[in-house]
């Protein structure tokens, strides 16, 4: 686009909630108008190669490249059929999110600083729209949105997902200048503005290592965390049997291990199927889909194996890499989970 196109677009921007003659784009990650637009962190998805690791991975698994988000287009975006309205409406904060546009809270704020429109009146706060509503969206949602930064971080052990709790510091305490990886290929300059709204999109346990996604992106934490979340994560298990700690795969019995992979229950609730091999007689491999309070430590008792450590390595298509412990780096421009 010339410069003097840029300057001929419009202040907003419209879409048509109803779904007729739509066609149908996947809402999840967003790469246009309203999409977050951070630097490029390429070249940092890699697996680990540290040999002294004990989580090391074999060289013929778990290699694969960051794939760039689908493009989508500054333009007008029907809602997909299958989010059509009931005939009394939806929630217009729930709707926008339906979409992938924001987060509920962040269509609220929207609402309150007066950059949604209905049918090009005003929108407020708790308004239902239908199939046949207009919502327009200011672009200076565009530019608040595109100022949102989201922090992969590696988590040490002794450092809590969330809120501080038992003495123990909460993993956003490391997001500083000196702890952003020199190996990070992004240009984006960490200023304290980004710490505001930074919440961890999931969790892991104090006594658990590995990738941790912090984020201001409610998109990002609803594609991540949701309840409709898909987004499988990938983990590395050191586990001992009984009084055995070498050598547990010839002890460990095949029976076992399929119930790991399905057929196990907790809080009352049968778990999702998860893929679960040995990578070496002593260590696991984890992939699962779901992310129960110590699901994979409860899961492991159940069998009688004891959990001696665990090292998420990814979530999605993201990776750890070669990102040193206690450091972070920024989700790159084409990286999408």
């Amino acid at each position: 686009m010339s410069k003097d196109d840029s300057d001929k677009s419009p202040a907003r921007r419209t879409l048509r909630l109803a779904g007729s003659g739509a066609e149908k784009k996947p809402a999840p990650r967003q790469t246009g108008a309203l999409a977050v637009r951070k630097k490029t962190g390429a070249g940092q998805t890699r697996t680990d190669r540290a040999s002294a690791d004990i989580f090391q991975q074999p060289r013929n698994v778990w290699r694969g490249e960051t794939q760039p988000a689908a493009s989508v287009k500054r333009q007008d975006r029907p809602a997909p059929a299958s989010l059509s309205a009931p005939v009394d409406g939806i929630r217009l904060n729930k709707r926008m999110a339906d979409l992938g546009l924001c987060s509920r809270r962040e269509a609220d704020d929207w609402i309150e600083r007066g950059w949604v429109r209905v049918n090009g009146q005003l929108a407020v706060m708790g308004l239902k729209v239908g199939p046949q509503d207009q919502v327009t969206v200011d672009r200076r949602a565009d530019a608040a949105q595109a100022q949102r930064v989201t922090i992969l971080l590696h988590k040490p052990v002794g450092y809590v997902s969330g809120q501080a709790e038992d003495g123990h510091q909460p993993a956003v305490t490391l997001i500083q200048a000196r702890s952003h990886w020199t190996g990070d290929a992004s240009r984006t300059r960490f200023a304290p503005a980004q710490l505001k709204g930074l919440a961890p999109a999931g969790r892991l346990d104090i006594d658990s290592t590995g990738l941790l996604v912090l984020t201001q992106d409610g998109r990002v934490a609803r594609q991540l965390i949701g309840e409709h979340s898909d987004v499988d994560k990938e983990y590395l298990v050191r586990v001992s049997y009984g009084a055995l700690a070498e050598n547990v795969q010839a002890a460990f019995p095949a029976a076992q291990l399929a119930r790991l992979r399905h057929g196990l229950a907790l809080d009352g609730q049968p778990l999702r199927p998860a893929l679960v091999d040995w990578q070496n007689p002593e260590q696991l491999r984890f992939v699962l889909r779901e992310g129960k309070k110590r699901q994979i430590r409860r899961m492991c008792e159940l069998v009688g194996l004891t959990v001696t450590g665990l090292k998420r390595v990814r979530i999605g298509r993201v990776r750890l890499g070669q990102l040193p412990a206690g450091q972070w780096r920024y989700l790159g421009e084409h990286e999408a989970f």
